[in-house]
């Protein structure tokens, strides 16, 4: 398959930072990114969205890792301000940005295309789905009061991000949905057959980036559960 950039299509994210009585809007502080590949040749796409349920995922089951990097700070805000510090950088040189958080995911293929007479059937499509979210923790023992709102913050990160994860077990659902026992006539050397799958995977990759767009401008809107989760570690609420 051949390979793709989607780094730039990560959806903008939105979060308070307090100086004093100003409050600094600041974007991209969420991304999402994946490495979509078939057996060695990755091609990355992105796709996030709600999980719907799929009987295809009998024989598969994701790995799903957590990376954390190192904030420090006495209060919310200076944690908060550690987070537009040291949060990851995401995105091409030259056009990188700090986030709070992002999700990654490696998707490798095992597909047994086996010609039949003229035709051919692609006979089974094993993934193996590896996503790993990146998060802030805290360097050292926080005061109480500070631990419970910082664990309250840190549930509603991985909460977000878990969904968006979420998308990514439903897409490979469909594809193994799609792709097993996919079959062209006519086509020996299985060329027809992989044309179809990447029409495919084009048109959900499309539809499943709409659709993370789509939760996250929800999320992060103004009655969104990201603003106010934020706006309530920040603010003590």
């Amino acid at each position: 398959m051949r390979q793709a950039q989607s780094e730039a299509a990560a959806p903008p994210a939105h979060a308070w930072l307090r100086r004093g009585r100003r409050s600094i809007l600041r974007t991209d502080l969420f991304a999402h990114h994946p490495t979509f590949g078939d057996r060695l040749k990755p091609a990355p796409i992105l796709l996030c969205a709600l999980l719907l349920a799929s009987p295809a995922r009998a024989d598969w089951k994701p790995i799903e890792k957590i990376d954390t990097y190192a904030v420090s700070g006495e209060s919310a805000e200076q944690l908060y301000l550690s987070i537009g510090e040291k949060g990851p950088a995401v995105g091409a040189d030259g056009n990188a940005r700090r986030v709070i958080a992002h999700t990654f995911f490696k998707l490798t293929w095992q597909r047994d295309y086996q010609p039949q007479g003229g035709a051919c059937v692609l006979k089974s499509a094993r993934p193996k789905l590896i996503i790993t979210y990146t998060l802030p923790k805290p360097v050292g023992k926080l005061p109480p009061a500070l631990q419970a709102r910082w664990d309250t913050f840190s549930a509603g990160l991985i909460a977000h991000e878990k969904v968006h994860g979420a998308g990514i077990v439903d897409m490979v659902d469909k594809i193994v949905a799609f792709s097993t026992g996919l079959t062209a006539e006519d086509d020996p050397g299985c060329k027809k057959v992989r044309a179809k799958l990447t029409t495919y995977l084009d048109q959900l990759s499309k539809a499943q980036r709409q659709g993370s767009r789509d939760f996250d401008k929800v999320e992060f809107g103004p009655e969104g559960n990201m603003l106010k989760l934020i706006a309530a570690f920040l603010g003590g609420g």
